[in-house]
């Protein structure tokens, strides 16, 4: 039985929400831009929510039994086993990518990152943790799809200023999942020149039907120098709890969790960890619900191009509900989220933040219902008529 109806959902509704998405810009700007869903909560994860509150629950956060969930939750979804001791929690995907940074480099050497890419590693790497960035740019083949640039990445490897990677898997703003090979010719790399890997895997379980979701740590050798970070904050909507999770490689684990600063440890949400353990526990039928939608909208996001805006080039994502969109050939200019939002009344995330990459792109958010998702596209195609 359905958790909830896609279609019931309305704007009229979502407008009632607080949160970011919905009240950044005016009333008549219709968003599609921050990594949030338009979907309810799962019933699963409310409840636990909704018993916390009923019992006064809301206290200082306990993380008993926070990494036992992960633990489980990586094995029935991944078959990939660590040790729960190889667990350290922050408040958010960032938090924990900056620590571990920090502790895997050191003042004067240089991370790797693949624009275009998620626009906040731009400041984490070089103002939070201090370190260089050297830009390793996804490759783009011809029908429009990324991938990594292995020869490239070997050639920055070898720098001798280069000591970590932060990758992003699956890979954001363009929805490409690595396969096991590639990853595996990653590890060999890092393993080669003495490279630090951190791979923000936030998006794992948002792998669309396709594709397949490897964990980096499943693939990296136990003598490894790796963090793997995640969060269910994707997958069931909740990013505004403050939990995320990492996991250590065995060679590095007691480093990197004997070092976590108490600013790291003190900012995890307490309703964040009861929500997460709830959705690992329960909510895969919900989630399940929810990628099916997400498969639906994908393709429906390109069968709605094609009618309204036959010159964006568009290639379905493998993972995410985020679309990567070529506008250039419509000369909205480097930054074609201002056109659309001016003009348009829409909002989708301005492709020049994710690196310079992204000149002439736009990010789309397309987790809500397809009436919406329709709705989007046309007051986008007014703005080119």
């Amino acid at each position: 039985m359905a958790q909830f109806d896609v279609d019931a959902i309305n704007v009229e509704s979502l407008r009632q929400r607080t949160s970011v998405k919905w009240r950044t810009f005016d009333p008549d700007v219709l968003p599609a831009w921050v990594a949030e869903m338009d979907f309810p909560l799962a019933a699963e994860v409310a409840a636990a929510l909704h018993a916390a509150i009923d019992r006064s629950d809301t206290g200082y956060r306990s993380l008993d039994g926070l990494a036992e969930s992960l633990v489980r939750f990586a094995d029935d979804s991944w078959s990939w086993q660590f040790s729960r001791d190889d667990v350290f929690c922050a408040p958010d995907v960032l938090s924990a990518i900056a620590h571990s940074l920090s502790v895997l480099t050191r003042p004067g050497e240089a991370v790797v990152i693949n624009p275009p890419v998620y626009h906040p590693f731009f400041p984490v790497v070089r103002e939070v943790v201090g370190r260089g960035l050297v830009e390793v740019p996804m490759a783009r083949a011809d029908d429009g799809s990324y991938g990594w640039d292995l020869p490239a990445l070997e050639q920055a490897f070898a720098r001798p200023e280069v000591t970590a990677y932060l990758m992003s898997s699956p890979h954001n703003p363009t929805g490409s999942v690595p396969s096991r090979e590639t990853l595996e010719a990653i590890s060999l790399m890092a393993s080669t020149h003495g490279v630090s890997v951190v791979a923000d895997e936030i998006h794992a379980s948002l792998v669309l039907p396709g594709a397949v979701h490897v964990p980096y740590l499943s693939v990296a050798t136990p003598e490894a120098s790796a963090v793997s970070v995640l969060s269910a904050s994707k997958a069931w909507n909740l990013p505004g709890l403050k939990c995320a999770q990492a996991v250590a490689s065995p060679a590095i684990a007691t480093r990197i969790t004997a070092t976590l600063p108490m600013s790291v440890s003190f900012g995890i949400g307490h309703l964040g960890v009861l929500a997460t353990m709830a959705a690992y526990r329960d909510g895969a039928p919900w989630l399940g619900e929810v990628i099916a939608i997400l498969d639906g909208n994908r393709r429906l996001l390109g069968d709605l191009l094609a009618e309204h805006l036959p010159r964006v080039r568009y290639t379905a994502p493998a993972a995410t509900y985020l679309a990567w969109l070529d506008l250039r050939d419509y000369g909205l200019g480097d930054d074609p989220a201002e056109a659309l939002l001016a003009r348009g009344r829409v909002a989708l995330s301005d492709g020049p933040s994710f690196g310079t990459q992204g000149r002439g792109f736009a990010r789309l958010n397309f987790a809500t219902s397809p009436a919406i998702l329709r709705e989007i596209v046309e007051r986008m195609a007014t703005v080119v008529q």
